[in-house]
């Protein structure tokens, strides 16, 4: 599993690296700009797109990063799987947040967002699948 989850958190750290440089474009972004409903750049250049001056493409480029090497530790230590879980968890309610933002705020979706939201369900459900399995493994 934990090789899954590397796999996905590479996808991860792709969108988001992806989203950064869209970010600080000033030209429009063609591969991502499809009509009024879906529109990366409106996303990633709104108010919406930076917490506290840093952009939200750069905090989850760093949180993928940071799953990524949690989850190439050895899976037998809990400590580090619970984190793995906790980070990823915190990680899916930020895209949520982020996701409730474009729906309800922006009226417009970025796909790469999109994207990176499938990226943290996928991995917080095989974090979550991977703890369990590691219990029934050691007891």
């Amino acid at each position: 599993m934990a090789v899954v989850i590397t796999v996905i958190a590479l996808i991860g750290i792709g969108l988001s690296a992806v989203s950064l440089v869209a970010h600080y474009k000033t030209t429009p972004s063609d591969f991502c700009d499809l009509d009024e409903t879906f529109n990366c750049d409106i996303v990633n250049r709104s108010i919406y797109s930076k917490i506290l001056g840093v952009p939200v493409a750069a905090i989850g480029l760093v949180g993928y990063i940071v799953l990524l090497v949690l989850s190439r530790i050895n899976r037998e230590k809990k400590f580090v799987s619970a984190i793995l879980i906790l980070g990823s968890l915190i990680g899916l309610g930020f895209s949520l947040y982020l996701t409730y933002v474009e729906a309800r705020i922006l009226a417009v979706f970025c796909i790469l967002c999109l994207g990176s939201l499938a990226c943290i369900v996928l991995i917080t459900a095989l974090a979550i699948a991977r703890h369990v399995r590691t219990r029934e493994l050691v007891f």
